[in-house]
């Protein structure tokens, strides 16, 4: 009876009633692949249009043009293309200088391959381009990951002006002017925006699969707070076990294979961060006062501390974010609510890791131009504004009324604009980068009668650095 045996269990020689038994079991397992399947919607199918050839590649280089501009803009006081910024200078422009293509190389207990690539592309150009080059390259950087952003959030936010507004986040982050905008070492700060999306996107075509691949494998290979994203990945292995699903699982790995040599030798050193860890009151305390308080806007939450105090301020931004994100995993459903839970968690546990081994971030005072550890804010704040994106999506899509629909959309970016506009320019660490132009003439001036010498600087913790003149161009 052919018929009748396409219906039965498969026989593996146990009684039926086991083998019902056995399948009854492995439903909470499907039930709950199926609700982590939630953070992982499929994009809606793209409409045919038809356009130019090339059009819209012309239009992904204008739109990553501008944005950069507008990055390039946002830093006051000196202008991002003269300033070097930290490490930029004391670290990878030496280094690149003295050693070509050595991109291996360990600081702060981990490689940091993108800002090494933008540091040996600007060792080769003319010496007084060097801080344009950095400056530019990190604009281009953030630039680039709005937009991918834009495409692959897709499956999460279908209103084409909100996911504009969730690029527009990146490019005009709060705090980002403290420490990360416009530099090479603050480039791997705006990768990892870029990863969480790629993570919880589900590309369909190979150019797409190839592109998550690469963000996966620059950011861990750039920095070890990527190594925060492993429970979405694992989620996203456990919800998609299909291997063309994990293109950017396959680069993250390779990317902290590529790293753990590093970070096991720092681990096992004497001076390592591990053993000066934060405590977690004062880890709470952090996320607390420099998420939580200027997730709106780092001078609001100024204006709001002078009114208020710091502590009240905070529980009063603090009520307004939890009442609204509680509100979301109450009414909403499905992969809206999947990504509103995923957004916090991860952007805590970011933080969370970040200040725990950088202790001293928790401890030192916070003033309106500077915020130590501010680069472990800009990803939970960020994902703060993205969560409350998806969610008013979600909304407008399952509220028939459009005049309700349009006033959602109207009071959420009305929200966060006032951080957009109030931060857009302001000082921070980043303004008080080191002056370049007057710094390469010097290097140039020591080796211009002596080609074959070397200059010695002062460079971060190297307290002579040899810079050979033949190495320097002009």
């Amino acid at each position: 009876m052919p018929i009748l045996h396409r219906h039965l269990p498969h026989m593996t020689g146990q009684p039926l009633s086991q083998q019902q038994g056995g399948l009854r079991r492995l439903r909470p397992g499907h039930r709950a692949a199926g609700m982590l399947r939630e953070l992982f919607p499929e994009p809606p199918e793209p409409e045919p249009r038809r356009v130019p050839r090339g059009l819209p590649v012309l239009l992904r280089v204008a739109v990553v043009t501008l944005g950069a501009l507008v990055m390039l803009a946002r830093v006051p006081g000196t202008p991002a293309w003269d300033g070097i910024y930290a490490e930029d200078l004391s670290v990878f422009l030496v280094q690149a200088l003295q050693h070509p293509w050595h991109l291996l190389v360990a600081d702060g207990g981990y490689i940091e391959l993108v800002p090494r690539l933008i540091a040996q592309f600007a060792s080769f150009l003319p010496l007084r381009d060097a801080a344009a080059v950095f400056a530019v390259a990190g604009a281009l950087v953030t630039a680039a990951s709005a937009l991918f952003i834009f495409h692959a959030s897709a499956g999460h936010v279908r209103s084409p002006v909100l996911r504009f507004a969730l690029a527009l986040a990146v490019v005009l982050l709060p705090v980002a002017q403290l420490e990360i905008a416009d530099s090479g070492v603050g480039a791997p700060w705006y990768l990892l925006l870029a990863l969480f999306w790629a993570i919880v996107w589900r590309p369909r075509t190979r150019a797409g699969m190839a592109g998550a691949a690469a963000i996966g494998f620059l950011t861990t290979a750039s920095t070890m707070m990527s190594v925060v994203f492993a429970p979405l990945l694992l989620a996203r292995l456990i919800a998609l076990p299909r291997p063309r699903e994990h293109a950017v699982t396959a680069g993250w790995a390779a990317g902290c294979l590529l790293q753990v040599p590093y970070v096991t030798g720092d681990l096992a050193g004497a001076h390592s961060r591990a053993g000066h860890l934060a405590s977690p009151s004062h880890v709470l305390a952090f996320y607390a006062h420099d998420v939580v308080l200027p997730a709106l806007g780092w001078h609001l939450a100024w204006r709001l501390q002078s009114l208020a105090g710091r502590d009240d301020a905070t529980l009063i931004t603090g009520a307004i974010l939890a009442a609204f994100f509680l509100w979301t995993l109450i009414t909403q459903r499905g992969p809206a609510r999947a990504l509103v839970a995923a957004s916090l968690v991860t952007g805590f546990l970011f933080t969370a890791f970040g200040a725990t081994l950088s202790s001293w971030v928790t401890g030192l005072p916070v003033t309106p131009g500077g915020e130590p550890g501010s680069r472990y804010t800009t990803l939970p704040i960020f994902l703060i504004d993205a969560a409350a994106i998806v969610a008013v999506d979600s909304l407008t899509r399952h509220r028939q009324p459009r005049l309700q629909a349009i006033a959602a959309v109207t009071a959420l970016i009305g929200v966060l604009s006032a951080g957009w506009v109030t931060d857009f320019r302001h000082g921070g660490w980043r303004s008080s980068a080191t002056r370049w132009p007057p710094t390469a003439a010097a290097w140039l001036h020591a080796c211009q009668h002596h080609p074959d010498a070397v200059i010695h600087e002062q460079a971060g913790s190297q307290a002579n650095a040899t810079i050979p003149c033949a190495s320097l161009h002009r």
